[in-house]
């Protein structure tokens, strides 16, 4: 979903693919990396991710560390390698790879991951609850958006609004990832179903309710699709995208 919205966003700023290809490849590095290590038993523990066996329980512990450090590493390689430059500036890649790096650091979803560990065995408060959400999964769902307005040379407003844009939509789907958690059978969601009650973790439908959850979600999707209300049909695939946030199943 992530390479998705840096291309849709750079498309509804009127760029194209090409322009953001590279840093989209690696945004999903990125996510795959984070996935990685979210479910080894020193984080979340979890055996089961997309309908199959985690990467520690395949390969073991040790190789599940490496590959996603390699992922890491790899990203960095593709979005600085000259041969993708896709008619970039180097000043504007150099951006690029700064807004990226900052949403994934320590300010943003690794540092989200640190409170969401020291979080465990106790009871948040839905401000707290919001902090990790915004920087461990509204980080990296933002800057997807970002970079991909940023890549056609737009600036201002614009740029703000698409990132508006993605931070609303990454609450949405981290309550509907709340929710699924819940609701969602193993067979559909492709992971263990209830392993946040399993690791004491507090979510938003044990803090709202889970109407008052499904509630916050339209909301947040009514956010974004305002926030890029002024975009013409070029925006429509992330207007689809916002849909899906708040209908998907897994």
């Amino acid at each position: 979903m992530r390479p998705i919205l840096a291309i849709a966003a750079a498309e509804a700023s009127g760029g194209h693919m090409n322009m953001v290809l590279p840093f989209a490849c690696a945004i999903e590095m990125v996510h795959t990396y984070s996935l990685i290590h979210d479910d080894l038993p020193a984080m979340d523990d979890d055996d089961l991710r997309r309908g199959k066996p985690t990467c520690h329980k395949v390969f073991g512990e040790g190789i599940a560390i490496l590959a996603g450090d390699a992922l890491l590493t790899q990203a960095f390689v593709i979005m600085s390698h000259p041969e993708y430059a896709c008619g970039l500036n180097s000043e504007t890649r150099m951006m690029l790879i700064h807004e990226i790096a900052a949403a994934i650091g320590t300010e943003g979803m690794i540092g989200g991951q640190v409170l969401d560990l020291e979080a465990q065995n106790r009871s948040l408060t839905l401000e707290e609850l919001s902090t990790i959400h915004r920087l461990k999964t509204g980080c990296l769902i933002s800057v997807s958006t970002k970079i991909g307005a940023l890549a056609t040379g737009i600036e201002g407003k614009d740029v703000e609004d698409l990132t508006i844009y993605g931070r609303h939509l990454g609450l949405a789907f981290q309550i509907m990832d709340d929710l699924l958690d819940i609701e969602g059978s193993e067979e559909v969601i492709g992971k263990t179903s209830k392993s946040d009650l399993a690791n004491h973790k507090s979510t938003y439908p044990a803090l709202m309710g889970i109407d008052a959850s499904r509630k916050k979600a339209k909301e947040s999707i009514d956010q974004a699709l305002a926030a890029i209300g002024h975009f013409d049909h070029r925006a429509d695939p992330l207007r689809k995208l916002a849909h899906y946030t708040i209908t998907r199943e897994k």
